[in-house]
């Protein structure tokens, strides 16, 4: 069947489907998105908190950092603790992937290549095996193989594609075949092309990042180029974008960039003019205290916020609630895209909340209820 607006259809790339914990990643599962823990691991408390943060962010995996001993032997309290599925950073040494798979991760996140030898690399899949864990193949522009730098000069697409097919090699040596690869550069252009050419190679779940993105602001527009980029084209099965921010921030940055391109739909889509000087109230404000107040709500559901009567009806029609500037401090506000009532400024953000709650409420309502046999 055609699509009413074909000009918004992205065609997702054909991957196979991997289980990290209960969570599906790829095929046409949603694209998950992924935020790491900051604390120090051997910390559980610590550890802990922020993990429910991420989750109460939306986070649906979380990687949690395995340097040494006492991470893997905490790691065991903090994936009871944890409600998503957790992945197990183990850097470079192989004892931390057992010790942590035995743990109760979901995931290990290794380069099979650089644990040493290939019985240490056996060791460790027959960990995973039966621990029923995935494995997250991560190859970094910052951190390629000696060999591999000699041969291409600098680290470049092919150098990155060939790092991560060896990898998979390996894996599929040992008939491991539950893994996603991520071929991460902090350069957008690097990633892209590397990412592009690796989706056509091989037929696994893909892990996009732009790494090394920078802070909020700058690494926000860094990996909405360079992960939407990748994702308008159809490529990529979960995200991590990386700044160097809170982990919940990268979480709420990542269901942007896909409720940006319609791939998934998670709380309440803010619409709103940049403002200026026709606007009706302080949208700038406005919309800061919206953003906050409305954090918690999970529903997904739209809400334009203009300022003036020049693209605000036409903005509303097209959302669930909508709230448009007026004179002498009294603004029309719009439900379900048709004009229902006024409100005056000193009640407006009060009531502008308590509407959108009620929508939440309504179509969870909705959506709970049994479908008539």
């Amino acid at each position: 069947m055609s699509s009413i607006r074909p000009w918004r259809d992205i065609q997702r790339r054909k991957s196979r489907q991997i289980m990290v914990g209960s969570v599906p990643v790829g095929g046409d599962a949603p694209i998950t998105v992924q935020t790491m823990t900051n604390t120090l691991t051997s910390d559980a408390v610590a550890t802990i908190d922020q993990i429910r943060r991420c989750e109460e962010a939306g986070a649906d995996l979380i990687r949690v950092s395995c340097p040494d001993e006492a991470s893997t032997a905490a790691f065991r309290q903090i994936a009871r603790a944890a409600r998503v599925p957790l992945i197990a950073d183990i850097h470079f040494h192989y004892k931390r992937a057992l010790e942590a798979a035995d743990a109760g991760a979901a995931c290990l996140r290794i380069n099979p290549g650089n644990i040493g030898s290939g019985e240490r690399v056996a060791e460790v899949v027959r960990a995973a095996k039966a621990n029923g864990c995935a494995i997250r193949i991560g190859v970094n522009a910052g951190s390629l193989e000696k060999d591999l730098l000699e041969k291409y000069g600098e680290p470049c697409p092919e150098a990155l594609v060939e790092s991560a097919l060896d990898h998979i090699k390996l894996l599929q040596d040992h008939d491991f075949h539950e893994y996603k690869v991520a071929v991460k550069a902090s350069d957008v252009f690097l990633a892209v092309a590397a990412y592009s050419a690796l989706a056509d190679a091989v037929d696994c779940p893909l892990h996009l990042g732009i790494t090394e993105a920078g802070g909020l602001i700058g690494g926000t527009v860094k990996s909405a180029i360079g992960i939407g980029n990748l994702l308008w084209a159809g490529i990529g099965d979960t995200i991590r974008v990386s700044l160097s921010a809170e982990p919940e921030e990268e979480v709420r940055v990542g269901f942007e960039i896909l409720k940006g391109l319609g791939l998934r739909t998670r709380g309440v889509r803010i619409v709103s003019c940049p403002s200026c000087a026709r606007q009706g109230f302080d949208v700038i404000r406005t919309v800061e205290a919206l953003e906050a107040r409305l954090s918690h709500i999970k529903t997904p559901m739209s809400l334009s916020v203009l300022g003036c009567v020049v693209n605000g009806p036409g903005e509303a029609r097209e959302t669930d609630i909508g709230i448009t500037g007026g004179g002498n401090g009294k603004h029309m506000v719009y439900l379900s895209g048709v004009t229902d009532h006024h409100v005056q400024s000193e009640a407006m953000l009060d009531h502008v909340v308590a509407l959108v709650e009620a929508k939440a409420a309504e179509i969870e309502a909705a959506q709970a209820e049994p479908v008539a046999g």
